[in-house]
């Protein structure tokens, strides 16, 4: 007997006549991942699942790990592949699995399920399920079964190939990355940002990122705060390109020559168009991303996201616009990034956030204000996006990465 993993998907069954290429997209980011781990996998399409083998030998804990970070898979079966399709063949798979799994604590309940996917095989689901209950009850006196609430299941699939399996770890879900697109991540240190990119990921897009540094205000360990929290990202979707702009002119500009009530909205819409200016610089990127939750604070109630997304032309996905904060911290503990967000470093100086800040702005006073930078507007964004240093943000593996240097 041999085997690895059996991957299963749920979304991607029903894409009817595209399905394969949804398919084939999940294979491909499966032996993208698997890269990261000691050992020799391919991964082979049969019919509505993905079989993962392994011409060598391998880290299980660490393959698993690698797996539970493909987006597009819902369930993770390490499986035993029997070789002797024969019903006597089987039977004998299914027992020396048992001792093999569980050795002599087996005092629980069970049942067997068998999926006949092939059809052709001539004993029938439920005759097969009959004779390997009887086998497991002859071999092992202490199991019982229960066919409504077993606490074992032992699983059978009779295909073209034949698996055995009773344990099925939990993926990631969603789409495969690249079915969806790219889009444009501005992405902070705080909780919020990272949780949106994972969540419009999920659904099969690449990112790209933009982190808006205001040197000497705010400090290096911000700056690699960001990489740290891309590093993460990127463990799940790949490696990132992450551009670093220099804001601080711009700040103190705003700063200079604009009310302090309207400095969030008017760099938030700075910080838009730049952001906008990139996608368009890359390649099928066609949305930005941001993490604004409605409510939550002064720059993001209605009317101010409403004077923010004036500054650009592209869509702006908020993935997390009904969240609450304890909802998407929650979340950055599910994918690993709420340790390095909580973190003490501040990633926006305070002298640039105003102690009473407009929550209703109206757009033709903020443009008004902006005329006050007419003069340099220009300018400043082209230097702006002079100085923008891009960094290739890879995982080197499926954990948090710490602080280590950005490859």
């Amino acid at each position: 007997m041999a085997g690895a993993f059996l991957v299963k998907y749920a979304e991607i069954g029903v894409k009817g006549k595209n399905r394969h290429v949804f398919e084939e997209a999940l294979r491909l980011d499966i032996l993208k991942k698997l890269e990261n781990v000691e050992g020799d996998f391919s991964a082979e399409r049969i019919n509505g699942r993905i079989f993962v083998s392994a011409a060598s030998d391998f880290d299980k804990e660490d393959a698993i790990a690698a797996l539970s970070h493909v987006f597009g898979i819902v369930g993770i079966s390490p499986v035993t592949e029997v070789t002797d399709h024969s019903p006597e063949g089987i039977i004998a798979a299914s027992v020396d699995y048992f001792r093999e799994t569980y050795g002599d604590d087996m005092n629980f309940t069970f049942k067997v399920d068998t999926r006949r996917a092939d059809k052709r095989y001539p004993v029938k689901s439920m005759e097969m399920d009959a004779k390997i209950g009887e086998a497991l009850l002859q071999n092992f006196n202490s199991l019982k079964v229960d066919v409504h609430n077993p606490m074992e299941v032992l699983h059978l699939e009779l295909r073209d190939q034949v698996f055995i399996y009773s344990k099925t770890l939990p993926g990631a879900g969603g789409l495969p990355l690249g079915t969806n697109g790219r889009a444009m991540l501005l992405l902070s240190g705080g909780f919020d940002s990272p949780v949106a990119g994972y969540m419009v990921a999920r659904r099969g897009v690449y990112l790209d990122a933009v982190y808006f540094d205001a040197p000497p205000y705010t400090s290096d360990r911000a700056k690699q705060k960001v990489i740290d929290l891309g590093k993460i990202l990127s463990s799940y979707t790949g490696p990132i390109r992450l551009h670093i702009i220099n804001f601080t002119d711009i700040q103190m500009a705003i700063y200079k020559n604009c009310r302090h009530d309207q400095l969030t909205i008017i760099m938030r819409r700075y910080m838009m168009r730049i952001a906008e200016k990139l996608a368009q610089d890359t390649p099928d990127c066609l949305a930005l991303i941001t993490g604004e939750s409605l409510g939550q604070v002064a720059s993001q109630t209605m009317k101010s996201i409403f004077v923010t997304d004036e500054a650009a032309n592209m869509p702006v996905f908020r993935p997390l616009i009904g969240f609450d904060k304890q909802t998407i911290i929650n979340m950055a503990g599910e994918i690993g990034t709420a340790e390095v967000s909580a973190l003490p470093y501040e990633d926006c100086c305070t002298i640039f956030v105003a102690k009473h800040p407009v929550t209703k702005p109206n757009l033709n006073i903020i443009k008004a204000s902006e005329m006050n930078l007419q003069a340099v507007s220009d300018e400043l964004v082209a230097a702006a996006l002079e100085s923008d240093k891009v960094i290739l943000v890879k995982a080197g593996e499926f954990k948090v990465c710490g602080s280590e240097n950005a490859e």
